[in-house]
């Protein structure tokens, strides 16, 4: 039996929805001249939408965005204003992820024991591959990027909560999906895992902790790490007595299984 863990990357690995990609999309805009910018509460919205190339596309129907901005009537011309916007976004974020990142806690510490119990370790996300790996060499490390199957939204033709990103990075890795653990920070993360047969933990931001993860086997504030102040356990499916951080062994108990974790110390 092949076990895999999958990250998805922005919310998972690390954090940076509003911090860094916010600020890339509105420097773009600031750059091309379009009077348009991001708000949070905007932003928070426009995150429904997975991918960022889609979620500029779907500014088309936004009538605030229209109001500012004349959209091209042929689809065509739009189509080539948002791939051309949407690189110059990559860019800027890769920019602004070099300057220095930090991984979400547990991130570092489950994929390092993943590799060494023999599991296959894997990043399944919605972005852009350039943006995708600039964050993990920046956040985890080159060594531990390298040891990673990457699958990102350009490998796929549906965009979660689609299944398809998954479903493709399982085929990769050589894993049966019920033997994956997933770990998400949104609703539409958490529904393509469900919908490819995963396991799905969830590690909410603030942007996505009131949303419903009822497809869930867990929902803890992080993974966690030893030495650090303790995550909680905030939803799930799978009852979990309280414990500062997740293990290798606490995700294997969750895979393919509807029972709670077993109490005890971390192990």
């Amino acid at each position: 039996m092949t076990r895999a863990l999958i990250f998805d990357c922005d919310g998972v690995v690390v954090d940076l929805e509003l911090g860094r990609h916010r600020r890339a999309f509105n420097q773009m805009w600031r750059e091309q001249g379009v009077g348009w910018q991001w708000t949070d509460q905007q932003y928070a919205r426009a995150l429904a939408v997975s991918g960022g190339r889609e979620r500029l596309a779907a500014l088309r129907d936004d009538p605030a965005f229209r109001a500012v901005y004349d959209v091209p009537a042929d689809p065509r011309a739009w189509a080539a204003t948002v791939a051309r916007w949407h690189a110059r976004k990559t860019e800027i974020y890769a920019g602004l992820v070099r300057t220095g990142v930090t991984a979400r806690s547990g991130v570092r510490r489950l994929a390092t024991a993943a590799l060494a119990a023999g599991w296959r370790v894997g990043v399944a996300s919605a972005g852009a591959r350039a943006s995708v790996l600039t964050v993990l060499r920046c956040a985890v490390g080159p060594d531990l990027t390298a040891a990673m199957s990457v699958t990102t939204g350009e490998d796929v033709t549906a965009k979660k909560p689609s299944p398809q990103v998954y479903d493709l990075a399982a085929r990769r890795m050589g894993a049966n999906p019920a033997d994956c653990v997933v770990v998400e920070d949104t609703r539409n993360g958490m529904r393509a895992a469900a919908a490819a047969g995963m396991t799905c933990v969830i590690t909410p931001t603030r942007l996505t902790f009131h949303d419903d993860f009822d497809e869930a086997a867990l929902v803890v504030t992080g993974l966690g790490d030893p030495g650090r102040p303790p995550e909680l356990v905030i939803g799930g499916r799978c009852w979990s007595p309280a414990r500062p951080y997740l293990s290798l062994g606490d995700l294997a108990a969750l895979t393919g299984a509807r029972r709670p974790l077993t109490a005890g110390r971390p192990r």
